[in-house]
């Protein structure tokens, strides 16, 4: 890989509901065979001041600028830790990109439902993704038995951090780039370019499902590899 003296080293993994750290491995290894020095955060997913400080902590321990690279609801998390000065660019890979004072249930106003999107809540107020209809909706294009690890090892999310507004909007001041899934059936394919273009960010589109943090690691991690090289050059 040619570097050069302005190109970003470090990267930071935030994953969404539903998920924990582990799907990120491709990403992980592709990366840090190509010498990135790769953390990945794992979310608590109790409240989305949780998730920030979660990735706040990590974000404290980089040794300079950073591709900060959210998954779903890991876009909400990374819209509002993507303030941290250690972070020069943002990836939201088919993930949620809300503005200052917007709420993560306000961007799907407007859309079409999901209705292979199961989610079912338990009475502590905590959301799990239904068991039968978890690879339909999630998972389509995994293998029968990485959409069986996945769905099994589900966190849930407490389902109260989507009427939670963010305090600001990284991407306000910070060069973007989304990684979109177009067989994504967790949110409408208009909810995701919408997202995308409002935020300005460069968009690459992908045959995948909301799970392609996991099945497509070779375009997500190109699209990362882009960010960091561009990144510094392109700051808003």
């Amino acid at each position: 890989m040619t570097s050069t003296s302005k190109e970003i080293k470090n990267v930071v993994l935030v994953h969404g509901a539903f998920a924990d750290g582990s799907g990120w491995r491709g990403v992980y290894d592709n990366l840090t065979a190509k010498g990135y020095r790769v953390t990945i955060v794992q979310n608590p997913l109790t409240s989305l001041e949780d998730d920030v400080a979660a990735t706040t902590r990590v974000l404290d321990l980089q040794d300079g600028p950073t591709i900060l690279v959210g998954h779903s609801w890991g876009g909400t998390v990374v819209t509002e830790a993507g303030d941290h000065p250690n972070v020069a660019g943002l990836v939201y890979v088919s993930a949620l990109a809300p503005d200052e004072g917007e709420t993560t249930a306000q961007q799907y106003e407007g859309f079409a439902e999901t209705p292979d999107f199961v989610i079912d809540i338990v009475d502590d107020g905590y959301g799990f993704l239904n068991h039968d209809k978890f690879k339909a909706g999630f998972a389509a294009d995994a293998s029968e038995a990485d959409a069986a690890f996945l769905r099994d090892t589900q966190i849930p999310i407490n389902m109260s951090v989507f009427e939670t507004p963010v305090k600001s909007a990284a991407w306000r001041d910070k060069p973007s780039w989304a990684v979109i899934a177009t067989e994504d059936r967790s949110f409408d394919q208009a909810m995701l370019q919408h997202m995308a273009t409002r935020i300005g960010a460069d968009i690459t589109n992908v045959s995948a499902s909301h799970a392609l943090f996991m099945t497509q690691p070779g375009v997500v991690s190109d699209v990362i590899v882009t960010a960091a090289r561009n990144a510094i050059n392109t700051a808003r």
